[in-house]
């Protein structure tokens, strides 16, 4: 395991590229993200997203999220129509996951088994920003939520205390925050709040 020290507002290449060299290897890795850290592999890794799901233990009825640059690239891998669209150019980047019928270009297996939908967001971050571009595709994530702990890890010593021997890599960009994503979920007729986090939903009322 890996402890990589990347600038949050000067992402170093050197670093971004030893990062993709190991997502490309089939790594696990620990990212920041613009609310807390984040668990996150390549979208093709099966075994990373099996790894994911054990490590948080969860059932395959639980969303992943797919982290993308941008709009663009979201629709790609989500159906969007207009009322959709429109709120998440409103709200993104920033610390909120939609929930939406999934595209065939998500694989079948990181879709939810009943509904074929998908989480996806664009993190305000820059260093998942430059690690996105690098890429040039989405990475598959999850929150560094470890089971029967009340928040996430946002500290990187205590992650690489508690779950290094857990993941390949951890990229440490500083401390977190202690919150998750808001996840508001935008398939039915109109948009309904899973869970409230960091981003507010005021604008709903």
């Amino acid at each position: 395991m890996s402890v990589l020290a990347i600038h949050p507002e000067n992402p170093q290449p050197r670093l971004l590229q030893q990062a993709i060299g190991r997502l490309e290897q089939g790594a696990v890795i620990v990212l920041p993200t613009d609310a807390c850290y984040a668990l996150a592999c390549q979208i093709g890794d099966k075994t990373g997203a099996e790894r994911i799901r054990r490590l948080r233990q969860v059932e395959e009825d639980h969303h992943l999220t797919l982290l993308c640059r941008d709009l663009s690239e979201l629709g790609l891998y989500a159906k969007v129509d207009n009322t959709a669209f429109r709120l998440m150019k409103a709200l993104t980047p920033g610390p909120y996951t939609f929930i939406l019928p999934a595209t065939r270009e998500v694989p079948r297996r990181l879709q939810h088994p009943k509904r074929r939908t998908i989480g996806l967001r664009v993190p305000d971050n820059r260093v998942v920003q430059a690690l996105l571009k690098e890429l040039g595709s989405p990475l598959m994530s999850s929150t560094l939520h470890l089971p029967g702990d009340e928040h996430p890890l946002s500290e990187p010593w205590e992650i690489e205390e508690r779950a290094g021997r857990l993941v390949d890599a951890i990229i440490d960009s500083g401390a977190g925050t202690l919150e998750a994503t808001t996840v508001i979920d935008l398939t039915g007729p109109a948009p309904e709040v899973l869970r409230q986090g960091l981003g507010p939903v005021d604008f709903l009322d």
